[in-house]
C-alpha cells in the first residue's frame, strides 16, 4: 500500500494568508514571477480545490490532508473544510487539525477536531506560527496528543517566506518534545529542510520520530544528499513518502524517487539501493503514526 502523507487542499489561495505551505519548481516560479511583475496576479499558486486533489492523489492509496492554521501569518485552511472533504472518501483520505499552538483556543480547537470533526491528527508550524517548539502552550497541545494518539506533522512553514522564523524551524528544537512526549507519534515535514542533518539524527534517537521526504524531491541534488545521508546512519526505515500537494503530485515524486541515483551514474558517489527506496514508497506508515 502507497500512502501520502502529506497533502494541501484548500478553497482559495486567500486561506494561505502570507505563507505559502510548500514550495513550487522553479519553472512554476519563474511563470508567477513573470505574471506578478505583470500586474496579471499578485500571487500564483497551484490549485488545491478538492477535485484537484482527489485527481492526483489516486496514484496512492491512501493520502493525509492537512490543515494549517496561523494567527502570526493570517492563514487558515479551516479544520471543517479538511473534515468535510476527507468524510466523503473516508477509505482513502485521513485529515489532519489545522491547530495553532499560540491561539488561546488552541484545546478548544483540539477537542473540537478529533471529537465532532474526527481528524485524526494534527499539522503545526513553530517556524510558521511563532513559537518555540517546546512552548509551554505547545506542550499543552502534544500533551493533549499524546493522550489521544494523535500524531504531530511538524511543517517547516514557508522557509522562501520572508515572515516565516528559521530560528524555530530547527529540528533539534524538537528533541526536547521528544524527549518531554516519548510516546507522541511526530513526523517532521520535508526532512526538516535546510536541516536535514539535525533531522538524520533526531529521528535516529527517538522510536517514535519520523521524517517525510515532501518538498525535497524537485531538487534532486538536495534530495540525493538528504537519502544518502540517510541511508549511511541508518535510519532510512524512518523516511516516510509525501509529496507536498499541489507543489508536486504524488505521481512525480515516485517517480523522481526511483530515478535519483541517475545523476551519480558514472562516478564514484554512493548510490541508495533501489531497495530503501521501494521502502520509502510501500512503508506502512499508517501502521507506524498508529493509524490503523
Amino acid at each position: 500500500m502507497i500512502v501520502d502523507c502529506h497533502t494541501h487542499v484548500w478553497q482559495d489561495s486567500d486561506q494561505l494568508g502570507s505563507v505559502d505551505l510548500g514550495e513550487m519548481s522553479a519553472e512554476d516560479r519563474k511563470v508567477a514571477l513573470s505574471k506578478s511583475l505583470s500586474g496579471n496576479s499578485p500571487r500564483v499558486l497551484p490549485p488545491a480545490d478538492p477535485e484537484t486533489h482527489r485527481l492526483h492523489t489516486a496514484a496512492v492509496d491512501r493520502a493525509i490532508v492537512l490543515g494549517f492554521r496561523s494567527r502570526y501569518l493570517g492563514a487558515t485552511v479551516p479544520n471543517d473544510f479538511v473534515s468535510r472533504y476527507v468524510s466523503g472518501s473516508p477509505d482513502r483520505l485521513i485529515g489532519f487539525a489545522g491547530i495553532d499552538p499560540m491561539e488561546d483556543s488552541a484545546l478548544d480547537d483540539l477537542a473540537v477536531a478529533r471529537e465532532e470533526l474526527k481528524l485524526r491528527g494534527i499539522s503545526i508550524s513553530p517556524g510558521g506560527q511563532d513559537f518555540h517548539p517546546a512552548n509551554s502552550r505547545a506542550m499543552r497541545v502534544y500533551d493533549y496528543c499524546n493522550t489521544h494518539k494523535l500524531p504531530v506533522v511538524f511543517h517547516p512553514g514557508g522557509l522562501m517566506n520572508q515572515q516565516s522564523k528559521l530560528e524555530y524551524s530547527r529540528a533539534f528544537l524538537i528533541d526536547e518534545v521528544a524527549r518531554a512526549f516519548p510516546q507522541l507519534r511526530i513526523v517532521v515535514a520535508q526532512m526538516a529542510q535546510p536541516w536535514v542533518d539535525e533531522c538524520v539524527i533526531l529521528i535516529g534517537k527517538h522510536p517514535h520520530v519520523f521524517a517525510d521526504i515532501s518538498g525535497l524531491l524537485i531538487r534532486p541534488w538536495p534530495a540525493y544528499n538528504a537519502l544518502v545521508n540517510a541511508h549511511e546512519y541508518g535510519v532510512i526505515d524512518k523516511l516516510l513518502f509525501g509529496s507536498d500537494f499541489p507543489y508536486t503530485s504524488p505521481a512525480d515524486c515516485i517517480e523522481s524517487l526511483f530515478s535519483i541515483n541517475q545523476m551519480v551514474q558514472g562516478t564514484n558517489l554512493p548510490v541508495i539501493p533501489r531497495e530503501a527506496l521501494r521502502g520509502i514508497v510501500e512503508r506502512d506508515s499508517l501502521q507506524l503514526l498508529g493509524l490503523q
